[in-house]
């Protein structure tokens, strides 16, 4: 059997961002000046693929574009990294996908409003099974939903593991989820996708009912909880001079599906990935300070010394801990 061409492949979102910076978010209805406006890549797959070529490995996008200049500078963001773009498709007459991100200076959180012109929708025919077999891993988000099953059953199929980022409830699912290896949701997902609003209730009943190899969650400023083979493991945040929030999410998938290529364990993968997101967090926009591998083993190496502060959360931790309860929650 040939060697794969690419580590990973990403098909999903891009987008291009304009960014507004104010000194903090005004009350609702209310009024404030802005400090800086910027035209910004992002999007979550895009993100994540960008994360995974500045680690080094070697990474291809395929997703679509519009023809506009927003399209233009997304495309080329990409191949400044090193991507492999070669299966963009170009939308004519298509507008990009485009967000407003409002980013509260005080504390780097933002607020997003984005649009998504149907004419971008990815269909199942324009995936093609040869790109998909030549991947180590592949890297998909929900929203054209009948492409990432169809890109997820295929991989299945060739024995190709499935990463899935996802934050939003989608109808029907399922479809997706029964292709999936790497679940890491969003904060909020788990709970409203199973009803459990227990966490590790929430991601014990993904992990079994979908047959799962990891069941994960991202918890914003407080880490990640993942469940595994290992049982769980939870990594608490890294704390930094934070900027803007925008990516760390996608950033972090991106140092998540490295993690799983080199065979890290599940403790040192939440890891690596936290302290990847939160450099990220050190700069404007979503792709504003995405890590190299030197960048993300320096901040691990300053952790570990006592030199950089992570952000645990005790309820969490106490009941990973709590190994009687971690069994009991995963039968």
């Amino acid at each position: 059997m040939s060697t794969p061409a690419f580590d990973v492949l990403g098909i999903g979102l891009n987008a291009t961002d304009t960014l507004l910076l104010v000194e903090e978010f005004p009350p609702y209805a209310g009024k404030a000046p802005f400090h800086r406006e910027l035209l910004s890549p992002g999007g979550q797959v895009a993100t994540a693929i960008v994360a995974c070529a500045r680690l080094g490995l070697r990474a291809r996008y395929i997703g679509t574009i519009g023809d506009d200049h927003r399209g233009n500078i997304q495309r080329e963001s990409l191949e400044g990294t090193g991507i492999d773009t070669s299966g963009l498709i170009v939308r004519s007459g298509c507008p990009n996908q485009t967000a407003y991100i409002v980013i509260d200076q005080r504390t780097g959180e933002r607020t997003v409003f984005w649009q998504r012109a149907e004419c971008l929708r990815l269909h199942p025919a324009e995936l093609r099974a040869e790109d998909i077999a030549n991947c180590r891993l592949l890297h998909i988000d929900g929203y054209d939903i009948e492409a990432a099953a169809y890109a997820a059953s295929l991989a299945r199929a060739r024995g190709v593991p499935v990463s899935l980022d996802v934050d939003t409830v989608y109808p029907g699912f399922d479809s997706v989820l029964q292709h999936v290896d790497y679940l890491v949701a969003g904060s909020n997902w788990p709970a409203k996708w199973t009803g459990e609003t227990d966490p590790f209730a929430a991601l014990s009943r993904l992990r079994r009912q979908y047959g799962m190899r990891v069941a994960a969650m991202t918890l914003g400023h407080r880490g990640a909880l993942a469940l595994s083979s290992e049982g769980w493991t939870y990594s608490a945040a890294f704390e930094v001079a934070c900027s803007d929030t925008t990516g760390a999410g996608d950033v972090f998938h991106g140092a998540f599906c490295y993690a799983v290529l080199r065979g890290f364990d599940m403790q040192a993968a939440l890891d690596f990935s936290n302290a990847a997101a939160a450099i990220n967090c050190t700069a404007i926009g979503a792709r504003g300070c995405v890590p190299m591998l030197s960048d993300v083993d320096a901040l691990l190496a300053k952790a570990s010394a006592g030199r950089a502060r992570r952000v645990s959360a005790p309820d969490i931790g106490e009941r990973v801990s709590s190994e009687p309860l971690a069994r009991a929650t995963e039968a």
